[in-house]
């Protein structure tokens, strides 16, 4: 077990919803601290005392990790924020990084591999067409799912997008429930 655990790690430790780890630390339960960001962290010798002290079995083994790494592309640092926090926050232990143009998005998809690119297609140094087209031509990255962003999409971009490689398309302002509903089918983690 790691020394410091997310909030859906110590779940999938007790077996129970992320949601109810976060009751256990706000009604003192579970000693816990955020980080900058504002992400809950918690020791792993307070989890387990926890876990003693309720009668909890501490498995022998860690839950297989099962974390998906995602890449955010938009050059909008709010819409960035906004869409990495809700990531994080999600029931899933999702690894996301973001970059902000189109230079820092070509060495980020070499070197992080990501699951799944959420890309910002009206960026000013990106033609989203042709991100979409390279990545699922690429032998490495064809099998890299792609939600596109824009606050300009009509329906026949949105077509044209799916015809470069997009899987799911949204515009701007995102719906946030939406998108990450998106983001978990995609990644194979619901139906």
């Amino acid at each position: 077990m790691e020394d410091i655990l997310t909030v859906f790690k110590a779940s999938q430790i007790c077996n129970v919803s992320p949601k109810t780890i976060i009751n256990w630390i706000e009604s003192g339960h579970i000693p816990a601290y955020k980080t900058v960001g504002g992400h809950r962290r918690i020791k792993k010798d307070d989890l387990e005392a926890f876990m003693r002290k309720q009668g909890i079995p501490i498995p022998d083994t860690e839950p297989e990790d099962v974390k998906r790494r995602i890449l955010v592309v938009d050059d909008d640092p709010i819409i960035v924020e906004t869409i990495v926090q809700a990531l994080e926050e999600d029931a899933y232990d999702y690894e996301v990084i973001s970059a902000s143009d189109g230079f820092e998005a070509g060495l980020q998809v070499n070197h992080f591999k990501p699951h799944l690119l959420i890309l910002d297609i009206m960026m000013p140094d990106i033609k989203g067409y042709e991100v979409c087209r390279k990545i699922k031509t690429g032998e490495e990255t064809k099998d890299t799912k792609i939600i596109v962003l824009s606050a300009y999409l009509d329906e026949e971009k949105f077509a044209k997008m799916k015809e470069y490689g997009a899987d799911v398309c949204f515009s701007k302002p995102l719906p946030l429930a939406q998108l990450k509903g998106e983001v978990a089918r995609l990644l194979g983690l619901e139906e």
